[in-house]
């Protein structure tokens, strides 16, 4: 059962709406889903929030340091609250999905994410869920440039219709049903 879901980004306003803060914007949505709000937990440079959904409450996450250094942020959390890998699910950006594609999977590598990367140093083992939300790779130009670009209005309006359609198969996701969830896009 997952414990801890983290949402991945850059904290900053200019990135607030970036196909790099797909993670940010999921767990958003699923906190205020839940009626959760947010607040600055400094012992994990992160903003928490505590969502109860069935019988059980799951710890929301947002790292506040950049993506790229998550991390520390995940590993004080797992340690602080003596969880095991495998009860977390990290959600991030993902270019070899297309956009409005969503993959639900449990180890492997990071696959040139930084983020996941440095995560996967911090905790030290790369067996943890992982929802991959597909924002598809650039036509033209560097990906640098294309994953801190924001969704335009239709994207970001199909990514809210996306997370309406996870959030109906919360219990699914929570259970880690991979079958499930990657039947829902």
């Amino acid at each position: 059962m997952i414990k801890v879901i983290v949402g991945l980004g850059n904290p900053g306003q200019q990135y607030e709406k970036t196909r790099h803060n797909a993670g940010f914007l999921f767990v958003d949505r699923l906190a205020a889903f839940c009626g959760a709000g947010w607040s600055r937990a400094g012992q994990f440079q992160a903003d928490v929030a505590e969502c109860f959904v069935g019988d059980g409450k799951i710890l929301l996450l947002k790292p506040m340091a950049f993506m790229n250094r998550s991390g520390a942020s995940v590993g004080a959390v797992l340690r602080y609250y003596k969880l095991d890998p495998g009860e977390l699910l990290v959600v991030h950006d993902e270019l070899e999905l297309a956009e409005g594609l969503v993959r639900l999977k449990r180890d492997g590598g990071h696959a040139g994410h930084n983020g996941l990367r440095d995560i996967i140093d911090h905790i030290g083992t790369r067996d943890f869920y992982r929802l991959r939300i597909g924002i598809s790779r650039p036509l033209v130009g560097g990906v640098a440039d294309y994953v801190l670009s924001g969704f335009s209005g239709d994207a970001l309006a199909r990514l809210s219709d996306l997370f309406e359609v996870l959030l109906k198969d919360v219990d699914a996701l929570l259970a880690g049903d991979l079958a499930v969830v990657n039947s829902l896009s």
